[in-house]
């Protein structure tokens, strides 16, 4: 994926919302609109009743307070009303908006990379934080119709104390924007894009370090980690503080720029007093009315660094040769010559491989699985078609994979069942776990198919987490099962009953399978063996 994928992928993902951003901008115009004049008619009101209350009785009982005053709660109640609609609106269509991307582009790393490249820790500061730096660019949408709106009734009501102070205003409004869009890049850029690198090189840090912190307490590592993470933490507080220094400076200038609008008003105006103050207080809040504008123009550089991770994330090819499938198989035939291994298999068949550790087992079932990137030398045909011609989802609908190690959901057993395939009911589920030799133990747990398993499955025993495991791979019903070492973890009589529950199952369903294990007693579910050396 390239930069103009991505781009095209969020402007797909903005389009159902596009109506719900088209009100947040209207919103925040209007809430801006309502801010500014209140500002400037609150001024003009306290100085006419101060020279109203100078001038004597005559002139402060023919002063009206009841219209300017009756404006201005009427004003404070548009600008907070507007402003809540506003965030609401926006807020929403923008986590609606990124929730989209989150899980499009989740889809198309699965389908375009070999997703053994991307650690846990990786997956989840990318598809997380970086995904989540967009979420700034996206809320501040409305900023710069409530810019606009802002900019305009400042330039109106300046144009009441004088066209020469409009005037000043227009330019050092335009200043002020252009100045922005300048000084950003060159004071904020570098330290976004190391801010970024730090913060995911941190959180991927403490992602690692949390799955292996069992051996991390038992080696007594703590301290080495600690030492570690402080390098990164100061490397990351160092980028943040030339970070803020950058937005410091441009919010200074953007402040300094309020009061050179203000005086520079005050000393152009040819308007009575109360004109005077209504004008200058509007130009003070339309230069305010920037701010969010500016800001956003400064967060620019935080939403550049994420995209350039993004991209980079989902730019990496498959590995896979481009070959033009001749059809979709439907795993009728696979073929596997390699390494001194040549087995040819029909539907329903079962293998059972055996062999050394590193003698490729692992790697096989990987590839078969869609997990690994396979080349056209890798010797593995599915439907007389070559596995390297195949995309990723065909394989992934033919082939249901339990690992020697499994990843589970941090959350329940349900969670973790229902997601091998769409539309599975709880009675299809409790046939899974009987199967695996799991429905008794999960019936005694305190909240059934409801109970947490914890993180990664750490609230369930070895065995539990690799029979839950096999039970989400049964669901999926797939036309082949690969099992990696399915038995390890279980007691002689556990391992016996499963073997025997799997042989019924497959023999009703006429499910192919190819396990691997170093256990007989799971060997025997094959009709041949074949020994990798």
């Amino acid at each position: 994926m390239n930069r103009a994928d991505m781009d095209r992928l969020l402007t797909e993902a903005v389009k159902p919302e596009r109506r719900s951003f088209r009100m947040a901008g209207l919103l925040a115009a209007a809430a801006t609109l309502s801010a500014v004049l209140l500002l400037g008619l609150s001024g003009w009101f306290i100085t006419g009743a101060a020279l109203a209350g100078l001038g004597g009785l005559l002139a402060v009982q023919g002063f009206n307070y009841l219209l300017p005053s009756a404006m201005i709660r009427l004003l404070a109640i548009i600008r907070t009303t507007s402003r809540y609609g506003e965030r609401l609106t926006g807020h929403r269509a923008a986590l609606m908006t990124l929730a989209t991307v989150r899980s499009r582009l989740f889809e198309r790393i699965l389908s375009a990379r070999d997703v053994r490249e991307v650690s846990a820790g990786d997956a989840v500061t990318r598809l997380v934080q970086d995904i989540g730096a967009l979420e700034d660019s996206l809320v501040r949408k409305p900023a710069l119709p409530a810019a606009l709106a802002g900019a305009a009734i400042g330039l109106a009501l300046a144009w009441l104390a004088s066209p020469w102070a409009s005037l000043a205003l227009l330019v050092l409004l335009a200043t002020l924007t252009t100045g922005a869009h300048l000084a950003a890049p060159r004071l904020l850029a570098v330290a976004a894009n190391d801010m970024a690198a730090a913060l995911a090189r941190l959180k991927a840090s403490m992602v690692d370090y949390a799955s292996a912190s069992p051996e991390i307490l038992a080696y007594d590592m703590v301290p080495a980690i600690e030492q570690s993470l402080a390098i990164e933490t100061a490397a990351l507080d160092q980028a943040q503080r030339r970070f803020a220094r950058g937005e410091a400076i441009i919010d200074a200038g953007l402040t300094l720029g309020g009061g050179i609008a203000m005086g520079a008003i005050l000393i152009i105006s040819q308007a009575a007093l109360p004109m005077t103050v209504l004008a200058v207080l509007a130009a003070a809040g339309a230069v305010e009315s920037l701010s969010g504008y500016v800001r956003g123009v400064s967060r620019n550089a935080m939403v550049a660094a994420a995209l350039a991770r993004l991209d980079d994330m989902a730019s990496h090819d498959s590995g896979r040769d481009h070959i033009e499938p001749a059809s979709h198989p439907a795993g009728q035939s696979i073929s596997i010559n390699q390494d001194g291994l040549s087995v040819q298999l029909a539907t329903g068949e079962r293998l059972g491989i055996a062999g050394r550790s590193g003698s490729g087992k692992t790697t096989l079932l990987e590839t078969l699985a869609g997990l690994r990137p396979a080349t056209t030398e890798c010797g593995i045909r599915i439907d007389d078609q070559p596995l390297a011609a195949l995309s990723p989802d065909d394989v992934r609908a033919i082939f249901a994979l339990s690992p020697q190690d499994a990843q589970l959901l941090s959350g329940t057993v349900r969670d973790n069942l229902r997601v091998a395939r769409s539309g599975l009911d709880d009675e299809q589920i409790w046939t899974a776990l009987d199967i695996t030799c799991l429905a008794d133990e999960v019936r005694t747990m305190p909240h059934g198919l409801d109970q947490w398993v914890g993180d990664g499955g750490a609230r369930l025993s070895g065995g539990q987490r690799k029979r839950l495991s096999i039970a989400r791979a049964i669901l999926a019903g797939k036309p082949w099962l690969l099992f990696d070492e399915p038995s390890e973890g279980l007691d002689m009589d556990t391992e016996t009953q499963l073997t025997r529950r799997i042989d019924i199952w497959l023999r009703e369903t006429g499910t192919g399978l190819i396990v691997v294990s170093h256990r007989q007693e799971l060997l025997a579910l094959a009709d041949r063996r074949v020994e990798l050396t």
